[in-house]
């Protein structure tokens, strides 16, 4: 059997060979060759081994990964796969296999400078990747935050805090029918919000084979096209539904001769499993962790003496309707009132043994929406908004994945494990919807898969969009660029009517006002105007964080570290900036005082610059660039180091152009578009991508950071299907 792998301008990877399953060792292969380091930095991360290499800065995760039983659930996971769908199994095997075949020869440089010599794939760790990426998408430490919220402010507290928080990821996507584009024939387009990675996290890629023929957006390590895909008679793409699919119970443990014991809900103790683990830590000792698991699921924090901080477990206010009163009375009525903390975690994948990978390859095969629509059947996690459209105008717009029934408290709040009626009782029906006015847009609002969750992002992307959409009846692929970078700020209006309705300011402070109120209410990287509302805003953000009625909040409980970026006060003031300034009342707080302190403070400050001064990119990286890394030139553009390392951004958490900072705390972005997208289903060679730096992994390829400039500028790459425009690699 052959495989050919060829490239366009871009160093984009096209793919040929005679069989699904050749093929998917040539994508591992190729995945090897252009991500070598970001495929054995995620294998580690599955694993809980990455600390080995690059230090203590790893060790909470790793810590996580170990307690959350991450790999043993993907060899569960994949075991199962074997038996249930044995295709797919030696399908991910020739992946593996593939990289396997690669890896050795790597010339990555970060090996050298961690001294890491690559290891070896199991036919399990596609899935485990899988995981370690998606465990922490759905926020279920957000539970950690109610319940904190709740404790020290009361139940109102959830919905005035209820925002996008710092550690959820999105996506913007819309679907415009035949009947609203130029064309007649439907178009996709959209950009996914993620951290932006160094290496991107997402792979353009075109795999072609006798079964298929598939451009689209895959997982560096995970073989196939799951998110974004176009077959040439279909195209699909996916949004974070923002479901609420994973439970958080508080446990009650107690250590005996043989072990662990967990208290049930039928009031008495059953053995939990229990083992140790050792995580090798590079510069430092090694630590020692201990692995418990109840009938509930893994726990994650705490044990049977609590917290390494001392935490403990308090019973909910008496007002907290978190137990139905049909609910008999729980057996443990007489446990103390605060008792040692342990949280376990509850996931689909740990329950069922499925990661959802039979959908992997009917998603490759799929000519129609109800093909891609029979795949997404199958889906599990995460739990996504998709949209598809095909060439005879079939169109689809679903929830798709696994979400449990239980009760409400088990989706606001950590839950007693002790008490009976927390159990899950089989999975949610995933929501389906339709188009208006021939569109179909999501941004993580409240939309079809409301029932499945808690928090939404706000309105503000979605109605932007469906607002720019409705400004003319016919849109072409060409045109979706301009949506991709609007840089509109509704969530501002807020604090401006704050702003506008002070009076008795100082000179200055009426100056910098006079300036806010010229602004555009765009988050423009040139703008002076948004640089100084975002100063005042983050102003604002830090003085309502440091009022007393807070107090409370501003040091969470010794939870790790991997779950404090939910906990912190000054991040989830920022994202609930908006709904704070309109309550009516906010816990006695003068926001007035607070907004005319805020203005003075910037007033005071030297002259601003403009917006993308401060707002700057800064993708993360598993290990510092190096300099001579850094200092390469020529791949994005010609700009000095520098300027490569942090470009100014326009846009905002809330603009369509979602480049998140946290207010209050940095300008830096560290999430934002990973990736934009335009499916033309009239002509898939008009379709249209980019990504944030480039095709490769490796520093100092002509192909790391190419498409920077385009991504910036809001350019993107045209999709290239014709043989004659590509290179064959050997």
């Amino acid at each position: 059997m052959s495989i050919e792998i060829h490239r366009d301008a871009w160093g984009i990877p096209h793919l040929r060979a005679d069989s699904a399953r050749e093929l998917a060792r040539a994508q591992g292969r190729v995945t090897a060759r252009d991500r070598a380091w970001q495929l054995e930095v995620e294998r580690h991360r599955a694993q809980g081994t990455s600390a080995a290499f690059l230090g203590a800065g790893a060790l909470s995760w790793d810590t996580l990964a170990r307690r959350a039983r991450l790999d043993d659930t993907a060899r569960r996971c994949f075991a199962a796969l074997e038996r249930r769908d044995p295709e797919t199994a030696e399908w991910v095997r020739a992946y593996v296999d593939g990289v396997n075949e690669e890896l050795p020869a790597t010339t990555a440089p970060e090996f050298t400078r961690v001294a890491l010599t690559p290891g070896r794939w199991e036919p399990w760790t596609p899935l485990g990747v899988w995981l370690a990426t998606h465990i922490l998408f759905a926020g279920f430490p957000a539970k950690l935050w109610r319940d904190e919220a709740t404790r020290h402010l009361g139940s109102e507290a959830v919905g005035l805090f209820a925002a996008d928080g710092p550690g959820t990821s999105g996506s913007n996507g819309w679907l415009v029918a035949g009947a609203r584009t130029t064309t007649g024939h439907a178009v996709l387009a959209g950009d996914p919000h993620r951290y932006i990675e160094d290496p991107g996290v997402y792979q353009q890629i075109h795999l072609v084979c006798p079964e298929f023929d598939v451009i689209g957006l895959a997982v560096p390590g995970v073989p196939g096209i799951a998110h974004f895909g176009h077959t040439g008679t279909v195209a699909w793409s996916i949004t974070n539904a923002m479901a609420d699919y994973q439970d958080l119970y508080r446990e009650r443990l107690r250590r005996t001769g043989a072990g662990v014991e967990a208290l049930g809900p039928d009031g008495t103790w059953h053995r939990a499993g229990r083992h140790t683990e050792t995580v090798e830590v590079a510069g430092e000792a090694p630590v020692e962790i201990e692995v418990i698991e109840t009938d509930r699921g893994p726990v994650i924090a705490g044990g049977p003496e609590g917290l390494e901080g001392g935490g403990v477990v308090e019973e909910p206010p008496a007002a907290d309707a978190s137990r139905s009163a049909a609910l008999p009375a729980p057996p443990s009525a007489s446990l103390p009132a605060a008792t040692p903390l342990a949280l376990s975690l509850r996931y689909p994948p740990r329950v069922t043994g499925d990661l959802g990978f039979s959908a992997l390859l009917p998603l490759l095969r799929a000519r129609r929406t109800a093909d891609v629509d029979r795949a997404f059947d199958q889906w599990v996690e995460p739990v996504n908004v998709v949209q598809a459209a095909d060439t005879e105008g079939g169109l689809l717009h679903r929830v798709a994945g696994r979400v449990p029934v239980r009760t409400e408290a088990n989706r606001l709040r950590p839950v007693p494990a002790w008490e009976p009626g927390h159990e899950w009782r089989g999975w949610h029906e995933t929501p389906r919807a339709g188009l208006r006015d021939g569109v179909a847009v999501m941004a993580n609002q409240r939309g079809p898969a409301t029932p499945l969750g808690v928090e939404f992002a706000p309105p503000h992307r979605a109605n932007r969009i469906t607002a720019l959409l409705n400004e003319k009846e016919r849109w072409s692929a060409a045109d979706m660029p301009l949506i991709h970078m609007d840089t509109h700020l509704a969530s501002a209006q807020p604090l401006l009517e704050h702003i506008e309705a002070l009076d008795d300011l100082s000179p200055e402070a009426a100056a910098v006002r006079e300036t806010i109120r010229q602004w555009d209410r765009r988050m423009a990287a040139n703008s002076g105007e948004a640089a100084l509302y975002a100063a005042v805003r983050g102003a604002v953000v830090r003085r309502l964080a440091a009022h007393p009625a807070f107090a409370a909040l501003a040091d969470p409980p010794a939870y790790p570290d991997v779950l404090l970026p939910w906990l912190g006060l000054v991040p989830r003031v920022a994202f609930a900036l908006e709904h704070l300034l309109k309550a009516e009342e906010l816990y006695g707080i003068d926001r007035a005082e607070a907004v005319r302190a805020a203005l003075e403070e910037v007033a005071a400050e030297p002259q601003r610059g403009a917006w993308g001064d401060t707002h700057r990119l800064a993708p993360w990286r598993a290990l510092p660039e190096s300099e001579s890394e850094s200092g390469s030139g020529g791949e994005s553009g010609g700009e000095s180091g520098s300027e490569r390392e942090a470009p100014g951004l326009s846009g905002d958490h809330d603009c369509v152009l979602c480049t998140s900072a946290v207010p209050g705390l940095t300008d830096l972005a560290a999430r934002g578009p990973a990736a934009r997208y335009v499916w033309d289903l009239a002509r898939r060679e008009d379709s249209l991508w980019v990504v944030p730096l480039g095709a490769s992994g490796t520093p100092g390829s002509p192909h790391h950071r190419d498409q920077l400039p385009l991504w910036l500028r809001g350019d993107l790459v045209p999709v290239v299907t014709d043989r004659q425009q590509l290179t064959k690699e050997d």
